[in-house]
């Protein structure tokens, strides 16, 4: 009976090893959701940024002042009329 009781508590104890730390374990099931829930995020914040993207886009097909702005700001372009000032700070 004392054998029949050591080999079953030992094959649960193998068992529960297998159960917490084997492939496919509690262990490793966390670490995937803790990778699943970095990627979600990861996935939201790529839509948002794609969102204003495609924000940006439309107004640069449809809004000249868009445009304009664009070119003021990345080009440095002024318009017939303008003076373009530069202001230096000192370091």
């Amino acid at each position: 009976m004392k054998t029949a009781t050591a080999i079953l508590a030992l094959l649960l104890a193998v068992l529960q090893y297998r159960l917490w730390f084997g492939d496919g374990g509690a262990m490793e099931r966390r670490q995937l959701g803790r990778h699943v829930a970095d990627l979600q995020q990861q996935l939201r914040q790529s839509r948002e940024r794609n969102q204003a993207l495609e924000a940006e886009v439309q107004d640069l097909k449809h809004d000249l002042s868009a445009i304009e702005e664009r070119a003021r700001r990345d080009l440095g372009m002024i318009k017939k009329g303008e003076t373009y000032v530069m202001m230096v700070e000192q370091p």
